[in-house]
């Protein structure tokens, strides 16, 4: 049973490095999502690859959730909330998705991360 709920820490990380993917193979278009700036997508893109990767290898894993937790209550503030409130619902899902993957970063955080060099 413990090598199942193993997979877990693998199953949270890996979709932020695929995310982390996306924002490097489609800048341009993300780009008007992000004020406009093709940087401020390769940053954000480089920011879920760090995620993803610390809490793969548990290095400041603690620090990069709580981290990664804020980030996505950002993108639901700027990003998705504005449709979600104007009845899109692909924005709805992405607001609903980031609220719950924002949840689980901070759960992470408080009960799973090792790393507690940064934030004790």
């Amino acid at each position: 049973m413990n090598a199942i709920l193993n997979l877990g820490k693998y199953l949270f990380a890996i979709p932020f490095i695929v995310f982390a993917l996306f924002h490097f193979m489609g800048a341009e278009a993300m780009a008007p999502m992000a004020f406009g700036s093709t940087l401020l997508v390769y940053f954000t893109g480089l920011c879920l690859l760090l995620a993803g990767v610390s809490i793969i290898i548990g290095k400041m894993d603690k620090l990069a959730t709580v981290l990664l937790g804020l980030f996505l209550i950002l993108m639901v503030v700027f990003v998705h909330l504005g449709g979600a409130m104007d009845g899109d619902q692909a924005a709805t899902g992405n607001v609903l998705k980031d609220l719950m993957l924002a949840g689980a970063s901070w759960l992470y955080a408080a009960n799973i991360a090792k790393d507690n060099a940064v934030i004790g």
